[in-house]
């Protein structure tokens, strides 16, 4: 019973964390911007997700992807936004937006 309930918790948390940073995807106004918002709230959700499929199955395989993801999302994104700094695109500013 309390395993089912940690489930659905952790499934709720992943989802709205998931649809936050769609949200986010969508609204922010520059590119920089709108990579911080996946990186941060999507690794969040899949995380919770993932979390919520190993408690369920009781099986490895999940947290082996959860490791993986916690290592390379945070990775790429950084990649990607050093090189749209070195190709010199500034993030917008606020009043321009």
């Amino acid at each position: 019973m309390l395993r089912e309930i940690l489930v659905a918790l952790l499934l709720i948390a992943g989802a709205a964390l998931v649809l936050i940073s769609a949200i986010g995807l969508v609204r922010l106004p520059d590119y920089l911007s709108r990579l911080h918002a996946p990186t941060k709230t999507s690794t969040l959700g899949v995380g919770c997700l993932l979390l919520a499929s190993a408690l369920y199955f009781g099986t490895l395989h999940e947290l082996l992807v959860l490791v993986f993801l916690f290592l390379t999302a945070p990775i790429s994104a950084q990649l990607l936004g050093g090189l749209e700094v070195k190709d010199g695109i500034k993030p917008t500013e606020p009043d321009e937006a």
